[in-house]
């Protein structure tokens, strides 16, 4: 027999704010729930998925988006690649979660002591060895922020030697989303009418915490720099 019963309701995007924040704080304090990671998640979701945000963030081993977050099965549609770099197949991906998949939320998640943006850093010095080609085309579009922090500085003697690369990283975080923006009409469109929100985020490392710094739509967070 079919089931009749309707789909769960898409949460608003700061409900699904919320939700991300709050399951940060408890990996935060050591305190995790583990939600809907057990067998019966497992078959409740075997058919089709409907998650409550999707995630763009950086391939780095260190950034499991679904333990940052506290989140389980079938919650979070998780994006990642080398320096969280927009290309063709991110934005595609993240046009059918929010087109197809009904997402409120995309969270950008950046974070400190990122090899894509030391890289990108070092490949601007004078002697810097050339890379192989494919990673040149991974962390090129990082090289834009790293030469305007470079310039900002400039008068105080800042050089890819001495450049702080968390300063680098937030200037991408900022580039990332723009470019998203820019490249999809889709997505842009459904942040002007309210029905998705954008999220960029720094992850820190040693103390676990995903701090808003970036935020697009109707959603808020107190915290938030």
């Amino acid at each position: 027999m079919t089931s009749t019963a309707a789909a769960p309701a898409s949460p608003t995007p700061q409900e699904a704010w919320d939700e991300m924040r709050a399951g940060n704080i408890r990996f935060v304090e050591g305190a995790p729930r583990h939600p809907r990671q057990d067998v019966e998640r497992r078959h409740e979701i075997a058919g089709s998925q409907t998650p409550r945000a999707a995630l763009f963030g950086c391939s780095d081993s260190r950034l499991a988006a679904e333990i940052i977050f506290d989140e389980g099965l079938g919650d979070l549609f998780v994006i990642r690649n080398a320096g969280q770099v927009i290309s063709d197949s991110v934005v595609g991906s993240l046009e059918y979660a929010v087109a197809v998949l009904n997402v409120p939320l995309i969270v950008v998640l950046a974070h400190d002591a990122c090899g894509a943006v030391r890289a990108a850093i070092d490949s601007t010095g004078i002697d810097a060895p050339p890379l192989p080609p494919l990673i040149w085309r991974q962390i090129s579009p990082i090289v834009p922020a790293v030469r305007r922090v470079l310039r900002a500085g400039a008068d105080a003697g800042v050089t890819p030697e001495t450049v702080d690369p968390e300063v680098v990283g937030r200037e991408h975080l900022r580039d990332t989303v723009g470019q998203l923006l820019h490249a999809s009409e889709l997505i842009s469109t459904a942040v002007a009418e309210g029905r998705l929100a954008i999220i960029g985020a720094n992850y820190r490392l040693g103390e676990g915490a995903a701090e808003a710094s970036i935020i697009l739509g109707d959603v808020h967070d107190d915290a938030a720099s």
